[in-house]
């Protein structure tokens, strides 16, 4: 019987031996009972857990068609170095990531050419007002971020994605547990019951969305997704016109480990949710191999303003097909100090003269 005392106790950890009275095998730590077989089967599940396997294949790209380069310029802003495409008419404009002038236009050539974009949907006039309304309300905000001249800089961009897609396989193995108690003349008894669960199975994943840009925050442009890809078509450049667009400054390979990483949440957290009927679930191991992966260039449509005040940089970022409106905000210090003082004055005010009243009373 050598052999099992290699196993372990899936509930506690510690070591099981076999119980000759029980013909069975018995945790002395937390005195569970397991059939040999359940045990066995246990057993292989744990050797056959491969490790994940989250590699890509080797992505293909589109090159740019004859003379569709030709009506593009390139606009590379001097401040922070972002690199903007925009149509060949575009006149100097101004930075959408922090703000500066961009007044050094060049012809790119030689990039890859996106295969997908989705055209913008939402005005600046919807954007203006989603940003006069994100304001409303806001005491004390710096007067700066309310300023009209300045709201109207927001401005339209179409923004590098490298889009997903990939078949995810997925063994899982769960712990569970289930419990009942019952009271007798004596005692209060539970009883606890542990499952060893597993769940295999393949899920596709479509359109994992990646921003190519490294000037946009990864996070940012998560927060206004989902966009609808049933919008996106074959791209032309005549959907840049009137717009900016920044081509892709993160390869691809670059950004395979942030999509492995969100089928691999995505895929965990769909498989852990078949689980149910307990009354605790853990997850003891998820692996996720990825098959038939492969990966698409498209431009996504966002509405953006940056605003600089004391030395930082807030985005506001509206999805330009849906509307969904992130942005941060911060606060006038001085103008809610002053407030501050101005109330604890009224209420001195109010103090002193109710004082006053009674003591004249």
């Amino acid at each position: 019987m050598s052999d099992l005392q290699e196993y372990k106790c899936p509930c506690c950890g510690g070591a099981i031996s076999f119980d000759s009275t029980l013909q069975k095998l018995k945790c002395p730590f937390c005195d569970t009972e397991f059939e040999i077989d359940t045990l066995k089967s246990y057993d292989e599940d744990l050797k056959q857990d491969s490790g994940d396997d989250l590699v890509w294949q080797e992505m293909p790209g589109t090159e740019w068609a004859a003379g569709e380069e030709e009506n593009l310029s390139l606009y590379v802003c001097k401040s922070c170095g972002g690199e903007i495409i925009g149509d060949r008419n575009m006149a100097a404009t101004s930075c959408p990531y922090c703000g500066n002038n961009v007044v050094v236009p060049t012809q790119f050539k030689g990039d890859l050419r996106p295969d997908y974009v989705i055209p913008f949907k939402l005005t600046k006039g919807d954007a203006v007002n989603a940003l006069k309304n994100h304001l409303k309300g806001k005491r004390f905000l710096p007067r700066v971020f309310g300023d009209q001249n300045h709201i109207e800089e927001i401005k339209g961009i179409y923004v590098p994605f490298w889009l997903f897609d990939a078949e995810a396989e997925v063994n899982a193995r769960y712990k569970a547990t289930r419990s009942r108690m019952w009271t007798d003349a004596d005692f209060t008894n539970t009883e606890t019951n542990y499952y060893s669960i597993s769940r295999a199975g393949t899920i596709d994943f479509d359109n994992v969305a990646v921003d190519g840009s490294a000037k946009i925050a990864n996070d940012l442009m998560e927060s206004i997704e989902p966009y609808n890809f049933r919008d996106a078509v074959e791209f032309q450049t005549a959907y840049l016109a009137g717009y900016l667009a920044e081509r892709f400054s993160v390869r691809a390979e670059e950004s395979m480990q942030r999509a492995n990483h969100r089928i691999k949440e995505s895929a965990e957290r769909i498989f852990a949710g078949t689980v149910k009927g307990y009354d605790s679930v853990t997850t003891e191991a998820c692996n996720v191999r990825l098959r038939n992966a492969k990966a698409k260039y498209a431009l996504y449509p966002v509405w953006l303003l940056n605003t600089r005040w004391q030395d930082k940089t807030y985005t506001f970022a509206m999805n330009g097909q849906t509307g969904k409106f992130v942005g941060d905000l911060p606060e006038d210090k001085a103008a809610a100090g002053r407030f501050a003082a101005l109330v604890g004055l009224g209420v001195a005010a109010a103090t002193f003269a109710v004082t006053s009243l009674i003591w004249f009373l």
